[in-house]
Parts: structure tokens; C-alpha cells; sequence
């Protein structure tokens, strides 16, 4: 979640992410969800959230009343490709009492597809996808306001693109999903590789996330080698976990 004065975006949600929106703000108050691909760990919760955002336009018997106020679809920023999925994703679970439920890409967001390279405007927030090494396509975003910036990887391999991203921002926000670095097609950081980028690109603080284990002793040491190459300050990505972005200076 990045919240500014001026806007509330959602950055890819896996499982467990609708969950968690909910004991943080209600889905109708983001002004976009933006996903940096499709695996389903980036994007899994996307159709809870849409029907929770349709819960909005139904009653149900015994249910909660329905809100007042006229519905919002989300914007739903995606890769290009990402309405032929929606399509047959939303149909592997009908609600056939309740038909609407099963129109969560139709009706509950704003589907818009983005080009790599290409910004785009959400409130006060300039949003810059760009495309990162993957084995599936992946973009990698910057996100930049007037209170601060940031990069978010999603998932990715070491590029110059990646470096470029997060060129001089506030704080990066990097998967860190190996123990050691790894130059294979598939693409995924280490520690190392994290902390690496981090210095490279100047950035102002370093949060690791995307975690292949909880163990005490894996996050320790993808927290050592990232510290070994970068000196300002490590921090991991947790749930609950509240960083206040200020602009250098």
C-alpha cells in the first residue's frame, strides 16, 4: 500500500492481501491497483478484492446493509494481455445465485492496460512502469509525489533497467527472494544483489521483501549480505510494517 495526500494505490496483491486491506482501509477508498505481472503470488487476491468492491451494488439476506453513495469502479492497471485472462479466471467460480459477483474485472475496476515506459497519473502520484528481467514479463514500478519516491521491483533478475528504476529514490523496495545470487532465466534477487542495486542506484533506504522463507536465519542473512553492500539503512518488509517515505533532505 503507498498512501499519499493525495492518493491510495495497492501494488500487486498475492494471497492474503485482501485480508489485509481490510484491516487497513476498505477497498472503495484505493484510487488504483497496480500489478507488475501475473504470477499468482503478484496478483492472486485481485478477484477478492473486486468482490468485496461488488458487495457495494448487492443485498443479501441477512447480511450487512449495503453502503450508500455512488459506486467507484478501481482503476486496474495491468500488463497488456490482461482482459482475455480476466475472463476465464472470473468464470472458474460462478456465483449462480448472485450472477454480478462473477463481473469483478467488468464492473468492480476500471481495467486499464499499461506500456512499459509509459507514466501514468494517480492523483498527486506519477506512476513509471518499466520492464525488468523475468521469466514472466514483469515491470517494475516508480512511484513519485510531491512527500517522496519509490521503486518497487515486483520480481526480477539483475539489469541495468532495474538500476535505472530506482535511480536517486527515497526508498526501494526490492524482493530479496534468494540466498545467493543466481544468473539464470528465471530471475530473482538475492541479498546481495538487492543491497548491490541499492548502492548503484543511490536510493535513501533499502526494504527487502518476497521472501522464499520466514527462518529466522534466512532473513538474517539476506538482511548481512545486503548490509555488506550497501551502508545506508536495511530494513525487511513486514506485515503491518509502516515506512514513512521523505524526500532526501
Amino acid at each position: 500500500m503507498v498512501e499519499t495526500a493525495g492518493a491510495r494505490l495497492l501494488l500487486d496483491c498475492g494471497p492474503g492481501t485482501a485480508v489485509a486491506l481490510s484491516a487497513v482501509a476498505p477497498p472503495t477508498s484505493l484510487d488504483a491497483v497496480v500489478i507488475t505481472h501475473f504470477h499468482s503470488d503478484h496478483c492472486y487476491d485481485l478477484l477478492p478484492i473486486g468482490t468485496t468492491l461488488l458487495n457495494g451494488l448487492i443485498e443479501v439476506q441477512g447480511g450487512p446493509p449495503r453502503p450508500g453513495g455512488e459506486f467507484r469502479p478501481v482503476p486496474l492497471y495491468v500488463p497488456s494481455g490482461a482482459r482475455e485472462l480476466f475472463t476465464t479466471w472470473a468464470a472458474l467460480f460462478p456465483v449462480t445465485t448472485l450472477p454480478l459477483l462473477d463481473r469483478a474485472f467488468e464492473v468492480a475496476f476500471d481495467v486499464r492496460e499499461y506500456t512499459p515506459g509509459t507514466s501514468f497519473q494517480v492523483g498527486d502520484c506519477t506512476v513509471t512502469p518499466r520492464e525488468l528481467r523475468h521469466v514472466l514479463p514483469n515491470c517494475g514500478l516508480r512511484v513519485e509525489a510531491p512527500s517522496g519516491s519509490l521503486a518497487y521491483t515486483g520480481d526480477t533478475g539483475v539489469t541495468p533497467a532495474l538500476t535505472e528504476l530506482a535511480a536517486g529514490v527515497d526508498v526501494l523496495l526490492a524482493e530479496a527472494t534468494l540466498a545467493e545470487p543466481d544468473h539464470s532465466d528465471h530471475g530473482h534477487l538475492s541479498g546481495t544483489d538487492a543491497g548491490r542495486t541499492a548502492q548503484a542506484a543511490g536510493v535513501g533506504e533499502l526494504v527487502l521483501t518476497h521472501f522464499a522463507s520466514g527462518e529466522p536465519e534466512w532473513l538474517a542473512h539476506l538482511a548481512k549480505t545486503a548490509e555488506s553492500e550497501f551502508p545506508g539503512p536495511v530494513r525487511q518488509a513486514a506485515p503491518g510494517l509502516r515506512i514513512a517515505v521523505r524526500p532526501a533532505g
